[in-house]
């Protein structure tokens, strides 16, 4: 039977076979290259996405060393040194996630790094807390033993200054007491004979006689005694060089001398000449005795 009635020959079939096969190819290359492209879109997000994700958890990471340093503790050279250390590789993290580009085994290193000092961080704060913890309790019982001591100090004090209080009065009550205290004046004559007077031109020296209080307290030996003159004037007659101390001042004495107290009931007598001349008026004078004042009296002289 002929093929004349086929308005499509033989040639031309071939013709469009190949064109269909063209396309087809054309059509399968297309695809490919969209899918191939579109995976390549979707990697290239998921490791921009992971990168942010990462700086995000870096920037986190080092918020939460930065806290450590807020509190404001004395660390030991060990925790200085691995926060250094963490610091360090945080630095190391951050310039690598600002790069540009990373490939997936970076990408991975990357987050095998932050998860290490993730897991380093959270150690380190708990050191860090128990660090803190620890120095609560110690300035805890710090201040305890402060305010302990503060109040053994007070304690201490208080009995030092009772102390030294009972000692005042025990020194006070025993010190000698004078008493029947009081004052003859004399001329002395060539023969060394004193003759009492009271008139001021012929007087020479004064005598002073007195008694001592019984005190058992007082120390039974030998007690300095000092005495200080004042003329009519008010003026004390005394050498600047003799100084001691009494009632809590430093003084000027007339004259001085010691005496043996037994708490016998002995009178003692104490002389002093004046070294100017006797005027008309109230000669008073003062005895002091183990750092007190002793006794008084006057004499006038006419």
């Amino acid at each position: 039977m002929s093929d004349k009635s086929d308005p499509v020959n033989k040639g031309d079939r071939n013709k469009i076979y190949f064109l269909v096969v063209v396309i087809v190819a054309l059509l399968g290359t297309n695809a490919y290259l969209f899918i191939k492209d579109k995976k390549e879109n979707e990697r290239f997000v998921t490791i921009s996405t992971e990168k942010d994700r990462l700086k995000l958890e870096v920037e986190k990471i080092e918020v939460e060393l930065d806290k450590v340093n807020a509190l404001n503790l004395t660390l030991s050279d060990k925790l200085i040194k691995e926060q250094e250390l963490a610091r360090g590789k945080i630095a190391e993290l951050k310039a690598a996630l600002q790069n540009g580009a990373l490939t997936q085994e970076q990408l991975e290193t990357a987050q095998k790094e932050v998860r290490e000092l993730r897991e380093f961080v959270k150690v380190y704060n708990e050191d860090i807390l128990r660090l803190k913890k620890e120095n609560s309790l110690l300035k805890n019982e710090r201040d305890s033993l402060k305010a302990s001591a503060n109040s053994a100090s007070e304690r201490a004090s208080e009995l030092e200054k009772r102390n030294e209080e009972l000692n005042a009065k025990v020194k006070t009550g025993a010190a000698l007491k004078a008493s029947n205290v009081h004052i003859i004046a004399y001329r002395v004559k060539n023969s060394g004979k004193n003759i009492e007077v009271t008139r001021a031109s012929s007087a020479k020296k004064l005598s002073v006689k007195f008694d001592i209080v019984p005190n058992q307290l007082a120390q039974k030996d030998y007690h300095k005694i000092y005495l200080r003159v004042f003329d009519p004037a008010g003026n004390l007659i005394a050498n600047e060089n003799n100084m001691f101390e009494a009632d809590g001042q430093e003084m000027q004495f007339s004259s001085s001398t010691s005496i043996s107290y037994n708490d016998d009931n002995t009178s003692f007598n104490m002389d002093w000449i004046n070294p100017k001349e006797f005027i008309k008026g109230e000669y008073s004078i003062i005895l002091y005795a183990d750092g007190y004042t002793m006794g008084r009296a006057e004499i006038v002289l006419r």
